[in-house]
């Protein structure tokens, strides 16, 4: 049991903490954690939510966003990957100085954009349809760990009897195996937005894809690997850990999303 922490509930494969990241992250075992996905607060988006307007300023923002990225690094192993959410707008331009502030924190590894699908409404621009996903590795040295066949996309029989018909490839057997495991999955990933009426809403403001998150673990981790989410939300990180055998920690200080993120387990619970 860690220190200062109210409440811990074991659940499945994982560990569902409820606290500050900031309080919990330090008491966690340095070099531990495989994968890290993190949906911090955007800073002034979600109006109507105090979670996501209690800071002065950018700059108290940003210092907080860098002491909870410090934090990761502590715990993140040396092939590990740690995925930062984040979206650019008129009230989101501050993500640019976070992924400024961040590079100096870690070393940038990629940046993968989400492509929502669909637009949601503005007046006096295009209508914004992805969002960012910075990724950063440990430091300059580390060699990330990563499945590129864990997120293939496959081809249409069509497309491979296109390319078999390819006659640089002499070995029809080998090219035939290699196009049967998909192709590479780009770092633009185009997963539909959660809307209202799909079924896997839960009523989190800023829910992310299950399809979506299980892409960046499956790709960065290993079964039986420790998955870290320090701002579990609505508990989609820890549902792909227990369902592609991951173990897990989730760090959440709202109540309402410990009970979202615990009923959402129990009912996977209830599948099987």
């Amino acid at each position: 049991m860690l220190k200062r922490i109210s409440r811990e509930h074991a659940i499945g494969n994982g560990r569902l903490i409820e606290g500050d990241a900031l309080d919990i992250l330090p008491q966690l075992p340095p070099d531990s954690v495989q994968t890290i996905v993190a949906d911090p607060p955007y800073f002034q988006v979600l109006l109507n939510h105090e979670w996501d307007n209690t800071w002065k300023d950018e700059e108290a923002y940003l210092q907080f966003t860098v002491n909870w990225v410090q934090a990761c690094r502590r715990v993140l192993r040396d092939d590990g990957l740690l995925y930062v959410f984040g979206q650019l707008g008129k009230r989101e331009h501050v993500w640019l100085h976070v992924c400024s502030r961040l590079a100096q924190v870690m070393q940038f590894h990629d940046m993968i954009v989400w492509d929502r699908a669909v637009g949601y409404e503005r007046k006096d621009s295009f209508l914004p349809q992805y969002e960012m996903i910075l990724v950063l590795r440990k430091d300059a040295k580390s060699k990330p760990y990563f499945d590129k066949d864990a997120v293939r996309i496959p081809y249409d029989k069509e497309t491979i009897q296109l390319y078999l018909r390819d006659k640089r490839y002499k070995d029809k057997k080998a090219r035939e195996q290699h196009l049967l495991k998909g192709k590479c999955a780009t770092n633009i990933i185009r997963v539909p937005s959660l809307k209202g009426a799909s079924k896997e809403k839960v009523g989190h403001p800023s829910q992310k894809p299950l399809a979506l998150v299980e892409k960046l673990v499956t790709s960065s981790s290993r079964r039986d690997d420790l998955v870290l989410d320090p701002f579990m939300g609505s508990g989609t990180t820890a549902v792909i850990a227990e369902t592609t055998g991951r173990k897990w920690i989730g760090i959440e200080k709202e109540a309402e999303y410990i009970a979202m993120t615990k009923k959402r387990l129990k009912a996977l619970g209830e599948k099987d």
